[in-house]
C-alpha cells in the first residue's frame, strides 16, 4: 500500500489513535502494552534499513495459501494476492536460500509517515492465561481499536509482522532505546494512501461459518448472505 510520506499526520489524529489504543479492552486490565511512536525521517530510515530473515516455513506455507489472479482469490475468499511474493518463492519444490530469503524493510517503512511500534512484556500475564493467551489476544483488542480510528480519520494503516520478537524486533527495540525486559509485539504503518483506488478485498461469505445452535446445523435462517464489492 503506497503512501504519500511527505504528507504529515496532524498530532490531533495521532492523538485520537493512541486515546483508542488506551480505551481498549485488555484482559484482567491489565494494559500491558507500550507504544513508540516514530516520525523522525532518519530514524525510519534507519528502521527500513533493517534486513528480514525470512523462515523457510513461511514460505513452504504461503505457496499453498496465496492465489496468482484476480479470480482466484474470489473463488477462495481467503488468503492474499502473489504479488507481494518474490517469484523464486512461489516456485514448487524450490528450496530458497539464505540469500533470497533475506530483504530490507526498506520503502514500508520509509514511506510511512509514521510507525506505530507495540511493545509488550512477556513477564507479565493475565491470571490463568498458559502461554499468555489473552494477553495476545487483548493485543488484537489494542490493534483493532487504533485501526478503526484511522480509518475514520482517512489514513492507511498496514501492520508489519516482521518486527516481533525477532532478529529484526531487537534491532529496532536497540534503535528505539527500549528497556530489555520489553518485546517488540508488532509495527504499524501510518500514512495517507497515495493511490485512492481500494485492493481488492474478499471475505467468506456468512453461512460458510455460521451455526444455529449446534455445529454444522443450518443458519440459513437468519438470511445471512453477503456478496463482496
Amino acid at each position: 500500500m503506497p503512501f504519500e510520506p511527505e504528507r504529515p499526520i496532524p498530532q490531533t489524529h495521532l492523538a485520537r489513535i493512541l486515546e483508542a489504543a488506551r480505551l481498549a479492552p485488555t484482559a484482567h486490565n491489565m494494559q500491558n502494552f507500550e507504544l513508540v511512536v516514530v516520525d523522525h525521517r532518519p530514524l525510519l530510515a534507519a528502521l527500513g534499513a533493517i534486513e528480514q530473515q525470512v523462515s523457510p516455513a513461511f514460505i513452504a506455507e504461503s505457496r499453498a495459501l496465496v492465489s496468482h489472479t484476480a479470480a482466484e482469490l474470489q473463488a477462495r475468499k481467503a488468503g492474499i494476492l502473489s504479488h507481494n511474493f518474490p517469484a523464486s518463492w512461489l516456485t514448487p519444490g524450490h528450496m530458497v536460500p539464505p540469500h533470497e530469503r533475506s530483504r530490507k524493510l526498506g520503502l514500508w517503512v520509509e514511506s510511512s509517515s509514521a510507525l506505530l511500534v507495540l511493545l509488550f512484556d512477556p513477564s507479565r500475564r493475565a491470571p490463568g492465561s498458559e502461554g499468555d493467551f489473552l494477553g495476545i489476544m487483548s493485543l488484537g483488542c489494542v490493534l483493532e481499536n487504533m485501526w478503526l480510528e484511522a480509518a475514520s480519520l482517512g489514513l492507511g494503516f498496514q501492520v508489519l509482522s516482521a518486527f516481533g520478537d525477532n532478529e529484526a524486533g531487537k534491532q529496532a527495540q536497540a534503535l528505539l532505546g527500549v528497556p530489555q525486559h520489553l518485546r517488540v509485539a508488532l509495527a504499524v504503518r501510518l500514512g495517507y494512501p497515495a493511490v485512492q483506488e481500494r485492493p481488492l478485498q474478499v471475505r467468506r461469505d456468512l453461512e460458510s461459518f455460521v451455526h444455529h445452535n449446534h455445529y454444522g446445523a443450518d443458519a440459513t435462517a437468519f438470511g445471512l448472505h453477503h456478496d463482496d464489492e
